[in-house]
């Protein structure tokens, strides 16, 4: 039999968080970010959770035409934009929306040949300090977009930093919209702006905030954007990737015995350890500590001792029952309708879903639930 790990991907959850996502945006249109492969889910996988969005955000040509392939004839935006010239050529062939965030990608669209105007998003830097057109050079770029026949509709967009923000915090999205709305306040266009944490934190209650289109990513992979300010349950998300596996053996161990590499961890008193079947080498964050949460038949316990390549060791003692081929789900769908959010996965190795749900490695078996 083929090693016991594999992941799920749910199509329902998929499809409930994107409703989700509608809620709290009310009248505005939805991107669904399916960059990264779908945030490591696959997008053929993940699309037919997402089909009732808007459109589909993503990041490079070859995503774009699985899309395409899948059928979807909606909307597609490039988030980083063209690369190169000739890129133009193929958002011209498969009708791709695409973002403009620097003066080249208005010089190759001065130069393009194509039959159909572009639908492209001229990007601002409001604070974020990556993509994008200051405040102050924004308005000439607009003009200069309205000016080429090559151009058809433009849209306003930014992306925000600190959505996620803790409100105690001095940071926050106020600087950001301020900025946003005093250079664009008199261009025409629609509006984008809010990513998941402005989503979810502020679309619901402010329409310039909300715009025409918000772009929800890893909401939509049920991870909260705000972990742990608010878990998936307070947002009314499901979680979207199981991965799970089964114990391949068991140890008794005596107080003073230690367990894996290093001896990191060493037992206080008689306890009894399962050996699951998954490593650093599936994906599994290496640094994640004595105490991770997992579950075990659905029973809530930990994993104890260093991560290995191909597996690690879970404290037994909550769940007397478990042995030999006992399910072990490591994030997501447990049996017995247990969850563990993959966010609390990610916080005790000291990261983020969205690193855990990308880090699946190719050896995992992925299957649609």
């Amino acid at each position: 039999m083929p090693r016991p790990i594999e992941a799920l991907v749910h199509a329902d959850a998929l499809a409930h968080n994107l409703g989700t996502a509608r809620r709290h945006a009310p009248d505005a249109k939805v991107w669904a970010v399916v960059k990264a492969n779908a945030y490591g889910h696959g997008i053929e996988r993940a699309y037919p959770g997402l089909q009732a969005a808007d459109g589909f955000a993503l990041l490079d040509l070859a995503e774009a035409e699985r899309v395409r392939a899948l059928g979807w004839r909606g909307p597609i935006l490039l988030l980083e934009g063209c690369f190169e010239a000739r890129d133009l050529e193929l958002c011209s062939r498969l009708n791709l929306w695409h973002v403009v965030h620097h003066e080249a990608q208005i010089d190759w669209l001065a130069t393009h040949k194509t039959t159909w105007p572009h639908h492209v998003y001229l990007k601002m830097n409001s604070g974020m300090n990556r993509l994008g057109f200051t405040p102050s050079a924004f308005r000439n770029a607009w003009q200069r977009l309205s000016g080429l026949t090559q151009v058809d509709e433009i849209t306003l967009m930014t992306h925000l930093s600190d959505a996620d923000a803790d409100p105690a915090s001095k940071r926050g999205i106020a600087h950001q919209i301020e900025t946003f709305e005093a250079a664009t306040h008199d261009l025409a266009g629609e509006r984008s702006l809010s990513n998941s944490a402005a989503t979810l934190r502020y679309a619901p209650d402010r329409a310039g905030v909300r715009g025409d289109w918000v772009r929800p990513g890893i909401m939509l992979y049920g991870s909260s954007p705000d972990f742990p300010q608010h878990s998936i349950a307070q947002w009314d998300l499901q979680p979207t990737m199981t991965l799970r596996s089964r114990l391949i053996g068991t140890q008794q161990l005596q107080a003073g015995d230690s367990v894996g590499y290093g001896s990191s961890f060493t037992a206080d008193q008689p306890m009894r350890i399962g050996i699951v079947a998954c490593g650093y080498a599936d994906g599994y964050p290496r640094h994640a500590g004595t105490g991770t949460p997992v579950l075990v038949n659905g029973v809530r316990t930990r994993t104890v001792g260093r991560v290995s390549m191909d597996m690690l060791a879970v404290d037994l003692t909550p769940v007397r029952e478990a042995a030999l081929g006992s399910e072990v789900t490591l994030w997501g769908r447990g049996p017995h309708g247990a969850q563990l959010p993959i966010d609390e996965v990610a916080q005790a190795a000291g990261t983020i879903g969205y690193e855990l749900m990308c880090a699946v490695a190719p050896r995992v078996p992925i299957h649609a639930a």
